[in-house]
């Protein structure tokens, strides 16, 4: 069974969304949540389960809880620096580092048991990630949300054999024909990227000593820097099953619209 650490990164001092990781839905702290879903994606598992922190309010709140925290450096610019610096704090070394994001309580704990799976397939990976495949119908909304805001939402393509072969801010691949394969099944060619990854320590350790690569910059998505790098990303398939996606919280009606999808389709 594969040795795994879960750091959660909660960043307090969010210039958007101050004290965002506890701030209440529907009556339950977002930290709360997101530990919830750690621990119900890793039952099956060896895993550990640390938040990663700058403040000491969030501290005191796990403390509270009986969560492991750690306190980070508020100089992290990503959730990856935040990992990074745990990870050597706590001076382990497991086969598979997960980035669970302290802002992300809509992430089905089953995408971390398929997170793990994929890693256990495939060890010889740097990276795994999951992806989506996109109705056509989630298609024309991402189409829409990209002419108001066209940095938001992540798409990717891959091979055969599941390795990314790219990630972009814009909408890939570019569809032919699409009336003919909308005709043919329900679901489109694109895979939307989740922002959940699982790290091999060396891989992790690796990737942070390299430059910020030339199309990072551009995109804007660090995975791009493993494969400017030659690393191995495995993409895992998820499905929201009844559940509908959505993004992390960055707002307050951010919170709004959590809370109205767990009052539609009920709580993992």
């Amino acid at each position: 069974m594969l040795d795994t650490l879960v750091v959660i990164p909660a960043r307090y001092g969010s210039t958007r969304f101050p004290g965002k990781p506890l701030a209440k839905i529907a009556g339950k702290e977002m930290l709360l949540r997101v530990v919830d879903i750690a621990k119900k994606g890793t039952q099956n598992s060896n895993a550990r389960i640390v938040v990663a922190t700058e403040d000491q309010r969030i501290m005191d709140f796990c403390n509270q809880h009986q969560i492991e925290c750690l306190m980070t450096s508020d100089s992290c610019k990503t959730g990856s620096d935040r990992v990074c610096e745990a990870v050597k704090i706590l001076n382990v070394k497991p086969d598979l580092i997960i980035n669970l994001q302290g802002d992300n309580p809509v992430c089905p704990p089953w995408f971390i048991e398929e997170l793990i799976k994929a890693f256990e397939e495939d060890t010889s990976v740097d990276l795994v990630t999951p992806c989506t495949e996109l109705s056509w119908e989630a298609l024309d909304k991402l189409r829409d949300s990209k002419k108001i805001t066209p940095f938001s939402g992540t798409t990717c393509v891959a091979d055969k054999n599941g390795y990314a072969l790219w990630f972009s801010k814009n909408i890939i691949p570019a569809i032919r024909k699409e009336d003919d394969l909308r005709s043919k099944s329900d679901k489109s060619p694109v895979l939307r990227h989740i922002g959940l990854y699982g790290y091999k320590y060396e891989s992790l350790f690796k990737f942070k000593s390299l430059d910020e690569s030339s199309y990072e910059k551009l995109e804007g998505l660090e995975q791009l820097r493993f494969l400017e790098n030659g690393m191995k990303i495995k993409i895992a398939k998820v499905d929201y099953r009844q559940f509908e996606g959505m993004s992390g919280v960055d707002s307050p009606e951010d919170v709004k619209r959590a809370e109205a999808l767990f009052e539609k389709y009920g709580e993992f």
